[in-house]
Order: C-alpha cells, then sequence, then structure tokens
C-alpha cells in the first residue's frame, strides 16, 4: 500500500547523463564517418575497435586516429568535413546501450527528471535527442558549445541544473570519461562512473573518484544503486 511505497528507495530527483558511451552507442556512426572521409581518398577502412576507444576524446581525436600521418594543421583542416559528413550518418548505425530505455522509463515512473550534458556540439545533440524521440522526455541539454566552458569544467553542469531550478547537489551525473567524474566533483554533485562506454586501453574507472562504478545500465533500475546526492549545505549538515 501506500506506505511501503513512502518507504521505498527513491531515485534521485534529478539524473544527468553524458550522451556518447554512456547512453548512446554512438560509435558505429563515427566509424561510418571515418570511413567515408577514407574511402572519398582511395584509402582504407579505419580500425573500428581502435577509433570506438576514442569517441569519448571528440572529432578531433577521431580525425587524428583516421588520419594519423597528418600534423595537428592538417588534422584541424579535416575537422569541420568530418562534422558535416557525421551530420549526415547521425543516427543511422547508432543505437541506445542495452538497458538505458527501461533505466530512463524507471527514472520517469518515480517522477525523477532526466537531461544531458554532452561535449557534442549542442546542434549534433539536438539532432540525436530528437532522432531518438527524446524531445518532450530529456528535460534539459546542454552541449560542448552551449557554455562559455565545456567538461572537465563544472559550468555545463552547473548551467543544466541552473535551467532545471534545482541546486547542484539536488543532482547526479553519470558518465563513462574521467572529466565527467571531474566536472560533476567540481559542480558539487554526486557521480557514477559507467564501465560500458569507450576508454583507451589503461584507463581505469577505480581511479577516477566517481562515488559508484557500474557495469550495465540494468543496474541502474534500482534506485539503491544510485550514489546519494551530496547534501545540501543550506540544510545545516557540516562536515
Amino acid at each position: 500500500g501506500m506506505r511501503a511505497d513512502a518507504l521505498a528507495a527513491r531515485f534521485p530527483r534529478v539524473a544527468l547523463f553524458d550522451l556518447d558511451g554512456t547512453l548512446l552507442d554512438s560509435a558505429p556512426d563515427m566509424v561510418a564517418t571515418a570511413n567515408r572521409m577514407l574511402g572519398a581518398r582511395g584509402r582504407a577502412p579505419v580500425d573500428a575497435p581502435m577509433l570506438r576507444q576514442r569517441v569519448s576524446k571528440g572529432a578531433r581525436a577521431l580525425v587524428a586516429a583516421a588520419f594519423p600521418e597528418l600534423d595537428a594543421a592538417g588534422h584541424d583542416a579535416l575537422v569541420p568535413e568530418f562534422l558535416q559528413v557525421y551530420r549526415e550518418e547521425l543516427g543511422r548505425h547508432s543505437a541506445l546501450f542495452e538497458g538505458v530505455a527501461a533505466m530512463l522509463a524507471a527514472l520517469e515512473a518515480d517522477a525523477a527528471r532526466w537531461g544531458v550534458v554532452t561535449n557534442k556540439f549542442e546542434y549534433l545533440a539536438r539532432d540525436a535527442v530528437a532522432g531518438l524521440g527524446w524531445d518532450g522526455r530529456c528535460q534539459v541539454l546542454v552541449g560542448g558549445d552551449t557554455c562559455a566552458e565545456k567538461k572537465p569544467h563544472p559550468l555545463p553542469l552547473l548551467e543544466a541544473a541552473r535551467r532545471l531550478g534545482v541546486e547542484p547537489g539536488d543532482c547526479v551525473y553519470v558518465g563513462d570519461d574521467e572529466r565527467d567524474m571531474v566536472a560533476g566533483r567540481a559542480a558539487g554533485m554526486a557521480s557514477i562512473a559507467v564501465t560500458w562506454g569507450y576508454r583507451l586501453e589503461g584507463e581505469d574507472p577505480r581511479t577516477w573518484q566517481a562515488d559508484a562504478i557500474v557495469d550495465h545500465p540494468r543496474q541502474l533500475l534500482d534506485p539503491a544503486a544510485w550514489p546519494t546526492p551530496p547534501s545540501n549545505p543550506s540544510s545545516g549538515a557540516r562536515v
């Protein structure tokens, strides 16, 4: 009955997520983009696992991996082409990680709000969110160029909380890269590191000082798996 429900564990009131490597397996779109660019130059396709590891590092890092013979200026020159081709491939090959849809539905069923804070350019992130049918479900979207700074700076996370009208300490941030944990800590949010995303060899989530480490989205169906947001300083709690 009602009493049992009232005692049940609840999700945090606001869950904020990184996008690529956390909610969305977007690497196949990026591999397709690199292969179109290579094919246009008569070159062999990219090594997909090698490129996949680098997805969280951004467009420039992917260009550098696909065209290792070019210098920094050569990589910079190819980034606009990469973004143009990627916008055409976006959503054609990517898919939600298994269990993500159920996790988001569980948050919504508990009247929790969720949103996305990503270093992806905002226009590309909006394309992705719309393509997933998340318009109206995703309550806030902050991209890498929305604010004057991007992660690991805390500003995008603080902006997401501001737009939702909540304190940063009421939010939990979920991501697959160390910069996500750095940003969450600096913003005063509890953080969850997920291990199903994109990591280089030797990158160890256990060293990222996350509040929790999760190996599969289905674990996040349990509210108890979510760290308790840091207590609000205004509540009188003092460490």
